[in-house]
């Protein structure tokens, strides 16, 4: 199955970065190979700081679980594919990194809907009653007793 997946990538990387290579020639095509690699690899250098932000963002609430996992996995993916030689995989690098930029400013959520739907979602919360019961009986006889 990997296999079958594997093997039309590769045959569109090889022909997407030969038309690039005679569209802007050999110089170019290097210039810009090594200037992914190194930005991919800055990216990638830049992880733990990016995560951090991303976990700032999900304790302030302006992301959830789902969006904090997607935004911390897209950004490593398309850290990887720009380091990875090829128009292909940088084409789908950039793309990675624009859903995180999309995760990050587009697609959040307000504090105030997150605890909303976070405190009102709890099964059986409703149906809870507190009470207390005093007993303002004076005398012993009119209290009911219990056999055990």
């Amino acid at each position: 199955m990997f296999l079958v997946i594997l093997l039309p990538y590769l045959f569109a990387e090889i022909y997407l970065s030969l038309k690039m290579l005679e569209v802007i020639g050999a110089g170019w095509a290097t210039v810009w190979t090594v200037a992914t690699m190194i930005v991919g690899g800055l990216l990638l250098k830049n992880t733990p700081f990016a995560l951090m932000g991303n976990l700032s963002a999900l304790q302030r609430g302006k992301l959830d679980l789902q969006r904090f996992h997607d935004a911390g996995m897209s950004y490593f993916l398309g850290a990887l594919l720009l380091i990875v030689p090829g128009v292909l995989s940088d084409l789908f690098g950039v793309a990675a990194l624009l859903y995180t930029l999309y995760l990050q400013f587009v697609a959040t959520i307000t504090p105030e809907q997150k605890f909303t739907q976070e405190f009102h979602s709890a099964k059986g919360e409703d149906d809870v009653i507190d009470v207390e019961i005093v007993d303002e009986c004076t005398d012993s006889d009119s209290r009911l007793t219990r056999k055990r």
